[in-house]
């Protein structure tokens, strides 16, 4: 055994060595790619890691690295037919990379000091499908899918052929930290913080499948939590691993009793009844070597007489590697300290006898095994033996794995047969219906099938019609037996008759007349009709010899719909009508009948099915107070307005509660009750209009204050400096905390529709699209009202040829720190309103979302950039004793991605309405001229996150956008752009108060702030250029 730790063999960094939290080999062997805490994904020569202490050596050791990740790579994962190589990062996103043949286009990446690759690994597909970080990913061993899980507690199938996503499963109540997949292609596993396995039965799908035809594949098969009930949470990761023979599932982090174990989960039995027991800490990875191994050396006939084992190796928190086989209770090797941290990953070579194993101390060792220190290597025929009794070579299919399970496949593929022979026969035309019960003969002989004919060809059938019967009991207890009549072919004869008699078949009209009914074509030659049949069938009636030819079946007993009082002479006849009162009925006085209050239904949706609607009694005594009262008093105005935005109805009862300064959603009295501390703000409309509307602030059940409007409240807002409330006349009333009335009542020009508040400032919409901004602190304006007819397309959607079209909606209006107003439609566009330029500007719109590489990226790797080559050079900036209080203006564009890119994917791509620019773009790719299509637009879209940050004042968004910028364009080796963004970066800064002082001390006054505008301009120069400052 030879343990190999190049020096070399690492992420490295400027200051630091980053954590590497996956390693992986590929099928071949030759490569292992490793994925680390600075972002990138880096492919290795397996070669020159063996050949690591031979100086003679001078091939390339490092193949390629790509860093299309913003943030920490948590896993990575060769395809098993090595085509793609998968990448999962805590940004959301997982990379799909397909090596290309091509040589790579650049010798290095501008300034860093990484090697020049070797091999050209492009990026094929950005997979978006999680809500948090990405944890574990897998392959099935067919390629057919990949599946993703991560701390968002979902697993995600995605098709291994398209990407397309198939299907999200939520099972798991905590973070979701392991996969693996069974080697015979039927299972797959997932471990989680809520201490459970889930194992998954699962069908390979077709290459060409959709989301729609996975409805019924992916099922939860068994849950496991024995062996885990009191086990850890601390563990980074839980990753399990599938024997190569599929008879196990080895399941890191596990318990029994106080020791940390390995729990050995037995295939069809789903228990973990053995443990593996050694390890000091709680384990994080479990690796199964690939192979199956012999415990004696196979004689060089190629027959073994010894038994074959699986050879496993664990790692965790202890920083100690163990390895066992099935053959023995101990560990066949255990190492120590071979490690300063926690290990992370395990990989083996595809020939079993060499282990890869990386650790969170930025280090990867190799374990080499000579021939018979873990066994001899069985050869791939007796892996794949092992897995044939799973069913591992018959693809496509289920396999039965039980008794039970086996007879209910027979009895499933005999149903099937049977009913394609029926459909067949029945297409065929020689289809007959045949009695399903055993026939009982009278006379001894054996009753046949329909068709057969002995030698004189005649029909046999039609010679034993009478033979055949089954036999009955009669009242008197006797046996009696019962002709049945077998269907025979028809004699020409016969059929004559038929036909003449069809030809003379006579009709009386109307008028008395006497005419010959047409004969059909169909009818002539075999008396039924070859078009579909419509049956009137009872629910529960049954027809042992019913024909099973293709029908048309309609089912009166079960309607779908309700039926008005008075059954279907009242739909018929309407219920205006006095109903006639059938035989044996007494006539109720008129003035005792309650009016009818709606449709009375007959069945009920229920989630067992359409079941009888219980009978309810009519409504007596106090009738509740509706939700809705009426519909608000439309002003005039908004008659000849370009803009019409609807007014929402009048409400009985609105209750907004203010949790710890922060203003919920509408909800019940009794959900705002649950939290004590809770301010719960109600506004009460009357039935009637004229009466006044009551407004009251309550906490703990206790009325803080109460006041009264003479008109029914529309819409309520505040927070911890202020309350709002807007009526149905257009007014708009402020109240203090206390409750004392700030403004006088501001008269808008409409109703409003749209009442938002933030910090000191609140933003009303009237129905005719005008946009009002106030600072109640200061008791001003932020601007005059604007208009929403821009960005509604007033100008392309006013009138058409056919008349007035439809414009985009708005979604929601939201107000930032500094009073700006940002708005998303329903086409998926967001504006803002520049104060300044008076004029509205595009934030997000759908171009960016299919063209950007960008688009849906995480932008929570400021602390990441912030380590490597783009954070800030000065090792001890200066401590500034009274720093300047600068509030930070923000969107939201920390958190996920930005707010307006957020809506734009749901309204636009998961909504499907991206198909036609998608075809748009894919047509353009091909065409010359186009081939830095994607590079531009990604480029463009940074572009336009800076300038939205910039007007926005959002500094943390925009030093971030700045440095990928700065990284993108330096890589792109754009110069032009590289000097105008020099020139710009510290009067940008300059603006969001990101510099202090003047032209000479800018850029030292910016190390207070935690960042130095130029420095990304600095780190991302492409080689040979010099960076003024």
């Amino acid at each position: 055994m030879y343990i190999i730790k190049p020096s070399w063999l690492r992420h490295s960094g400027e200051q630091k060595d980053f954590e590497v939290y996956s390693c992986h080999i590929s099928p071949d062997g030759s490569r292992l790619a490793t994925a680390g805490g600075d972002g990138h994904v880096r492919v290795w020569s397996t070669e020159a890691i063996l050949n690591a202490d031979n100086p003679d050596y001078t091939k390339p050791r490092q193949l390629c690295h790509m860093s299309h990740h913003l943030g920490t790579i948590h896993s990575v994962r060769f395809s098993p037919n090595g085509r793609y190589l998968a990448s999962g990062a805590d940004d959301r996103v997982i990379c799909i990379y397909q090596l290309d043949s091509n040589p790579p286009s650049h010798a290095a990446t501008f300034g860093t000091n990484e090697p020049p690759p070797v091999e050209n690994w492009k990026t094929h597909k950005r997979l978006v499908g999680h809500d948090s970080d990405v944890q574990d990913l897998a392959w099935s061993y067919d390629n057919s899918i990949l599946v993703s899980v991560g701390l968002d507690s979902k697993v995600v199938v995605w098709s291994g052929h398209t990407f397309e996503k198939l299907k999200t499963i939520a099972v798991h109540q905590s973070h979701v930290k392991g996969i693996t997949f069974d080697p015979a292609n039927k299972f797959f596993a997932t471990a989680g913080d809520d201490r459970h396995i889930k194992i998954f039965r699962f069908t390979p799908p077709a290459p060409n499948a959709t989301q729609h035809d996975m409805v019924n594949n992916f099922v939860l098969e068994t849950t496991i939590s024995a062996p885990f009930k009191s086990s850890p949470l601390t563990t980074y990761f839980r990753r399990c691993s599938w024997s190569p023979d599929g008879n196990h599932i080895a399941a890191s982090n596990a318990v029994n009793g106080p020791v940390s174990s390995v729990a050995i989960i037995e295939r069809t039995r789903w228990d973990g009844e053995i443990n593996l027991i050694g390890h000091e800490a709680p384990t994080e990875v479990c690796m199964f070597s690939p192979r199956l191994f012999h415990t004696e050396k196979p004689s060089d006939k190629g027959s073994a007489s010894s038994s074959l084992v699986t050879v496993i190796a664990c790692a965790g928190q202890d920083k100690t590697l163990s390895i066992w086989n099935t053959n023995t209770s101990r560990p066949v090797v255990i190492l120590q300290d071979v490690a300063s941290k926690s290990m992370s990953d395990l990989a083996w070579t595809p020939d079993g006898q060499t282990l890869y194993a990386s650790s969170l101390d930025g280090g990867i060792l190799a374990v080499k095994f000579e021939e018979g220190e873990l066994g001899w290597v069985a050869t791939s025929e007796e892996n794949d033996k092992a897995l044939q009794k799973y069913g591992g070579s018959r693809k496509g299919m289920g396999t039965a794995e039980d008794v039970d399970g086996l007879h209910l496949e027979n009895h499933s593929k005999a149903g099937e047969l049977r009913g394609a022979e029926s459909r067949m026969g029945a297409l065929m035309g020689d289809f007959q219906p045949a009695d399903k019960s055993p026939a009982v003969t009278a006379n001894g002989t054996k009753a046949i099938k329909n068709g057969e004919m002995n030698g004189t060809g005649e029909p046999k059938a039609s010679k034993e019609a009478s033979k055949t019967a089954p036999a009955e009991d009669t009242k008197d207890g006797k046996k009696r037996v019962v002709l049945t009549s077998v269907p025979a072919e028809e004699s020409e004869e016969k059929a004559a008759e038929r036909i003449a008699e069809l030809k003379a078949r006579v009709q009386v009209t109307k008028d008395g007349r006497k005419r010959v009914a047409p004969l059909l074509v169909s009818s002539s030659a075999t008396g039924l009709l070859s078009l579909p049949q419509s049956q009137l069938v009872g629910a529960k009636s049954t027809k042992s010899t019913q024909n099973e030819a293709p029908q048309t079946i309609l089912d009166l007993s079960k309607p779908s719909h309700g039926l008005p009082k008075g059954g279907i002479a009242a739909l018929l006849l309407g219920n205006k009508r006095k109903a006639v009162a059938l035989e044996g009925e007494d006539e109720d006085e008129p003035g005792a009948k309650r009016p009818s209050t709606g449709p009375a239904p007959i069945l009920v949706d229920t989630p067992d099915g359409l079941e009888p609607a219980p009978l309810t009694a009519p409504a007596h005594g106090v009738v509740p107070t509706p939700e809705y009262l009426r519909p608000a008093v439309i002003n005039p105005a908004i008659t000849f307005s370009q803009v019409r935005l609807a007014v929402p109805k009048i409400r009985s009862h609105i209750l907004r509660p203010l949790e710890k300064g922060v203003l919920q959603g509408e909800t019940t009295l009794e959900e705002a009750s649950k939290t004590p501390e809770n301010i719960i703000f109600e506004a009460r409309n009357a039935l009637k209009p004229r009466e006044p509307a009551h407004i009251t602030a309550t906490k703990r059940g206790a009325l803080l204050w109460q006041d009264f409007l003479p008109r029914s409240v529309i819409l309520v807002t505040g927070n911890k400096h202020f309350w709002a409330a807007a009526c149905e006349d257009g007014s708009l009333h402020t109240w203090t905390p206390a409750g004392r009335r700030l403004l006088n009542g501001i008269i808008l020009e409409s109703q409003p529709v749209i009442l938002e508040s933030r910090e000191h400032w609140l933003l009303c919409i009237t129905s005719v699209g005008l946009c009002h901004v106030f600072n109640i602190k200061t008791m001003s304006a932020a601007h005059p009202p604007v208009s929403l007819a821009p960005i509604l397309d007033i100008a392309i959607t006013s009138l058409s040829p056919e008349g007035p079209t439809a414009a985009p909606g708005v979604t929601s209006a939201h107000l930032n720190s500094a009073g700006a107003i940002v708005v998303t439609l329903s086409s998926g566009d967001g504006f803002y309103y520049s104060a300044a330029m008076y004029a509205w500007q595009r934030l997000s719109e759908s171009w960016w979302a299919l063209g950007s590489q960008y688009w849906n990226s995480n932008d929570s790797s400021i602390s990441a950039l912030s380590s490597t080559a783009v954070g800030p050079t000065t090792p001890n900036p200066p401590i500034n004793l009274n720093p300047p209080r600068r509030r930070n203006r923000s969107l939201g564009l920390r958190r996920n991605h930005p707010l307006p890119e957020r809506h734009t994917t749901a309204e636009f791509l998961l909504k499907g309405r991206a198909f036609t620019l998608q075809r748009l773009i894919k047509t353009l790719l091909s065409r010359d001229g186009f081939e830095g299509f994607e590079s531009t637009v990604s480029v463009a879209h940074l572009e336009n996150r800076i300038a939205g940050a910039l007007a926005l004042g959002a500094k943390e968004e925009f030093r971030l956008y700045l440095f990928m910028y700065a990284k993108r364009i330096g890589a792109e080796g754009l110069r032009s752009k590289f000097r105008d963004l020099q020139r710009l970066t510290v009067q940008y800064a300059r603006i969001l108060g990101l510099t202090a002082g003047d032209e000479d001390g800018g850029s030292d006054a910016a190390a207070e702030n935690g960042v130095a505008p130029a420095d990304a301009a600095a780190h991302a120069a492409p080689e040979g250029m010099e960076v003024e400052v």
